[in-house]
């Protein structure tokens, strides 16, 4: 029984619904389809004994735990002993709430799932409590078909590379887009006689190990379209993002870059602090660095009482660049 929590105007609840009709199992959705509430959806999924539960990144992970949590410590916590399954696609599932899900939930496996409306699903990462360990974000197992090309799409790069290319997916793909032969040519380039998706994410192709039986993995680094080029280094904003949500009062959070006549552009990070918490910029800063490079910390901390995001839990990275330079 599946639960896609997202809303259907977004690529990730329909996949999950049209594969569990597919495979001739039913889907239910929460009661309330106007926004996300997590006392309803956890409701529904005790009502209906829900196995397969979908939601987007930490914008929905968040408030499930909080929750969860919040049951267990009131003396009335929910039954989800049948849930077998969290999947997170669309946006990122950061590590230390990985964590908090797989505490509140130890039976459970916690996806990652990573694709999008011109490749199709590409891969996962699972997290389970039973494995004993920490779990990490924006590292996948190189599935079959899945490839990484260089900067030039000029050839496919192998396991263990050092330059950062372009996460590719071969096979069954879309024809194209409506209309549009120069988006489709670039989405789409042929290289060494291969027909590729190419959407537009930066990641680098490392070799396999004893735990992945020598199958390669692919580190993702994150949307092109949101590099910020700072001091000629290129800073992806979701690294930055998940480095910042390792810090324990920082509730929400959206990297993005402005003007800098020092460096060209500088990152800036728009955070949402947890309720009656008060951390300071250097204390936010100190427990990022332990998990970035310092070159890529924010030069800036904005608070903001709300980061927004879109209703399917997407960043708002327009927004948060109005928010980075005064504009909002």
């Amino acid at each position: 029984i599946t639960l896609p929590s997202a809303p259907f105007m977004h690529g990730a609840g329909q996949w999950i619904s049209f594969r569990s009709w597919h495979s001739g199992k039913p889907v239910v959705i929460q009661s309330n389809v106007e926004r996300l509430d997590p006392v309803d959806l956890l409701t529904t999924c005790v009502e209906h004994n829900v196995q397969f539960l979908q939601i987007v990144g930490d914008a929905f992970g968040r408030p499930i735990v909080e929750e969860i949590e919040r049951a267990v410590v009131a003396g009335t916590p929910y039954d989800l002993s049948k849930l077998a399954v969290i999947l997170s696609g669309g946006a990122a599932l950061s590590a230390p709430l990985k964590n908090r899900l797989m505490d509140a939930l130890p039976h459970a496996l916690i996806l990652d799932g990573i694709g999008s409306s011109e490749a199709g699903g590409q891969m996962s990462q699972v997290s389970t409590k039973a494995a004993g360990k920490e779990a990490t974000t924006g590292t996948f197992i190189c599935a079959p078909g899945n490839h990484v090309l260089d900067a030039e799409l000029t050839m496919e790069l192998q396991p263990g590379h050092a330059d950062m290319g372009w996460l590719a997916k071969s096979g069954r793909l879309p024809l194209g887009y409506l209309g549009d032969a120069v988006k489709t040519a670039k989405t789409f380039p042929t290289v060494g006689g291969v027909r590729y998706s190419v959407p537009g994410d930066r990641a680098r192709l490392l070799p396999g190990d004893d735990s992945t039986f020598g199958i390669p993995l692919i580190e993702l680094h994150g949307r092109d379209s949101v590099t910020i080029n700072s001091g000629g280094e290129k800073i992806f904003a979701e690294e930055v993002e998940a480095a910042l949500m390792h810090h324990p009062d920082i509730y929400d959070v959206t990297v993005a870059g402005r003007p800098s006549e020092r460096w060209g552009n500088e990152v800036v990070a728009v955070v949402q602090i947890a309720e009656g918490t008060n951390p300071t910029d250097e204390q936010i800063l100190e427990t990022a660095a332990q998990h970035v490079a310092r070159y890529k910390l924010p030069k800036a901390i904005i608070r903001v009482p709300q980061v927004l995001r879109s209703p399917s839990g997407k960043a708002d990275y327009r927004w948060a660049k109005q928010v980075a330079t005064g504009e909002a």
